[in-house]
């Protein structure tokens, strides 16, 4: 059945907002609303077309009254963030991921009209470590369970979520759990890593990537909001990028780091105001992590239109990252080293 009234949350975001735009663009659905605790931007509120926004904290109990007095039949919830945002931001950031989302469930359990919850997780519930899989499928759990951050507060999301489907087994659950989103319009804290003059990385570690670009993982949030489509899935674009791979391909220069002195370069680059990298991430970094996509595919019903690598690329070209040393005269030198190289081994 297509929804008649949505509620999405985090519509400040960009996420939350263009999906809310979406939506309210479609005549069939009756009402869109739009909740967070600040207003989106002047354009993200004038892009949201008839959605209406609704200042509000899920973190207090009045949610379960705006979701009441409405008949909201379909709860979008797209708040969920990694992105700490002022000097409390880690702090503040984890209440509003687990404290809002137990809120939230707990308004939805008490509302009968609610028919279709959607869930923006994360692949980080896999965590990060030297012992994971070569690809992680939906029924694995994390070799080493995450510990902080954002990937930790996944993890108690995704409990609490799986413990509302049993409360109300008559609504249909979509937990999403996205790869890392790049795109030219999206800033998150690959974006800002990659964007770097110098990228610090550290010594012996290449991890593989696999991202998906902003607007597939819009496309899928929507897909998810119109259709009964319980389940968890995996999100992820089709390919791989090692780190060393994106650094060259958006221009950058990495600089490698002994393991020793990460968390002081972290933290020097935190109070910068350049990347703020939380625990969890700084193991992504390091380690990498795959997910297998074939439930997205064949259950779900969707294909992400860019590869991880296509939308790595529309990422630079978007953001207008200019290599910081000329492509041609790189090329030129490897080529002056291999030649060498070559003459060195004929002797």
């Amino acid at each position: 059945m297509a929804p008649k009234v949505v509620l999405v949350t985090g519509v400040s975001r960009f996420l939350g907002g263009h999906l809310a735009a979406r939506l309210a663009a479609d005549p069939a659905i009756d009402r869109v609303l739009g909740v967070d605790t600040v207003p989106p931007s002047r354009d993200l509120q004038r892009r949201m077309g008839r959605a209406e926004f609704v200042r509000a904290d899920i973190r207090n109990p009045l949610i379960a009254k705006i979701i009441a007095s409405t008949s909201v039949d379909t709860v979008v919830h797209a708040s969920i963030t990694a992105t700490p945002q002022g000097s409390s931001g880690r702090a503040a950031m984890k209440e509003m991921n687990v404290i809002g989302t137990m809120q939230l469930l707990a308004a939805c359990q008490q509302a009968p009209t609610v028919r279709r919850l959607v869930v923006k997780s994360t692949s980080a519930v896999y965590g990060a470590s030297s012992r994971d899989p070569a690809v992680f499928t939906e029924d694995m759990g994390p070799k080493d369970l995450p510990s902080s951050g954002y990937a930790k507060d996944a993890v108690e999301v995704e409990g609490y979520v799986r413990g509302f489907s049993r409360r109300r087994p008559d609504v249909a659950v979509t937990t999403l759990r996205f790869t890392n989103f790049v795109g030219p319009r999206i800033d998150t804290v690959l974006t800002r890593y990659f964007a770097m003059p110098v990228v610090p990385v550290m010594v012996g570690y290449d991890a593989r990537v696999q991202l998906l670009h902003s607007e597939d993982a819009l496309a899928v949030l929507e897909r998810a909001a119109r259709h009964h489509l319980p389940g968890t899935y995996n999100v992820g674009a089709d390919g791989v990028l090692m780190l060393s791979q994106a650094i060259r391909r958006a221009g950058r220069i990495a600089l490698p780091v002994p393991p020793v002195a990460v968390p002081a370069v972290a933290r020097l680059v935190r109070s910068a105001g350049l990347v703020d990298f939380p625990p969890d991430q700084l193991r992504f970094l390091h380690f990498g992590r795959i997910v297998d996509t074939t439930l997205l595919k064949q259950e779900f019903g969707f294909t992400p239109r860019w590869t991880t690598q296509q939308a790595f690329d529309d990422y630079v070209t978007g953001r207008g990252l200019r290599p910081l040393v000329d492509p041609d005269r790189v090329s030129a030198v490897e080529r002056g080293i291999l030649d060498v190289a070559g003459k060195l081994r004929a002797r």
